[in-house]
């Protein structure tokens, strides 16, 4: 078996919230009358094997080491994933399950799940593909009038994308988010200049609007040599609760302002340094009150 070994101690916090979401999910829908002809489904984004391992430093690819040359050596990039056997181990069940995995050797590893399960040829689906493509074509082809899901959007690094997000918000969804917010954003956003044109198309991408620029920079207070001030010299203003106002901000900007839970959980790592913050978003009032209940720390 294929171990997919990602994540330190942080990570069962951050599976266990999810467990009990899932469980609180489906015993409304089994136990709502009306909402007994919906059809509930649940779709893993980044399912990875499936199966939760110790963490070892992971493996990363060529492209991320461009982006960051100590990812290797990371802590913050270990990643522990769980989240698909969770959910199909979730009383009561959902009446379909979706697992997206791009890489070939762990949708291989998912494939070997799905067989452990009864009535996995009917409702359980693997797909081995790039999510950000997957995501919106099925969110497109879903009958939301007789469906609704849960969907985990738990991205490695730089997969963070705007544009997945909100194809997913046009949907009767109900999201949670492991939004890179140290990993990946604070990283990227340098302090003394704005961040190069590659890191900041990256941020715009992940925000969907460049924005974040006047919002997370500044010009200096004190003058140049000669009493000048240049419009291009700023400043990082924007410490981590302001990154996470203005992501969960852009949030509700799809979701509307009482569809985004408030209280999103920071996942730091040993040395107490945020890594991601759990989002939440749904369309449903009653949705977003058990999720803030369930990220109290």
């Amino acid at each position: 078996m294929v171990e997919h070994r990602f994540g330190g101690n942080w990570t069962q916090v951050k599976l266990e919230r999810l467990r009990k979401y899932l469980s609180a999910y489906t015993t409304i829908f089994h136990a709502n009358e009306r909402a007994r002809f919906l059809k509930t489904v649940y779709v893993d984004a980044f399912a990875g094997t499936g199966y939760s391992a110790p963490a070892t430093k992971p493996v990363a690819s060529e492209a991320e080491l461009d982006l960051f040359p100590d990812l290797a050596e990371q802590e913050a990039q270990e990643f522990l994933k769980g989240s698909a056997q969770i959910a199909l181990d979730v009383e009561p069940t959902f009446d379909r399950y979706v697992f997206v995995e791009k890489e070939a050797e762990y949708a291989a590893e998912l494939h070997r799940l799905k067989g452990l399960h009864r009535n996995s040829e009917q409702n359980i689906e693997i797909v081995q593909g790039d999510a950000r493509t997957f995501l919106p074509h099925w969110c497109e082809e879903q009958d939301w009038k007789k469906t609704r899901a849960v969907v985990f959007l738990d991205p490695y690094s730089s997969q963070a994308d705007w544009a997945t997000i909100k194809a997913v918000a046009e949907g009767q969804v109900d999201l949670w988010i492991l939004w890179p917010i140290g990993q990946v954003i604070n990283r990227l956003l340098t302090t003394k200049s704005l961040p190069p044109p590659k890191w900041g198309d990256a941020l715009t991408r992940a925000f969907g609007t460049d924005d974040w620029k006047n919002r997370f920079y500044a010009p200096p207070s004190q003058l140049g040599l000669f009493g000048e001030h240049r419009s291009d010299d700023v400043i990082k203003i924007a410490d981590f609760k302001e990154i996470e106002r203005f992501f969960v901000e852009r949030l509700e900007t799809i979701f509307e302002k009482e569809g985004v839970a408030r209280n999103p959980l920071y996942l730091y790592n040993s040395q107490n340094t945020p890594l991601y913050l759990l989002c939440f978003a749904a369309h449903n009032k009653t949705a977003v009150k058990i999720a803030q209940d369930i990220l109290r720390p």
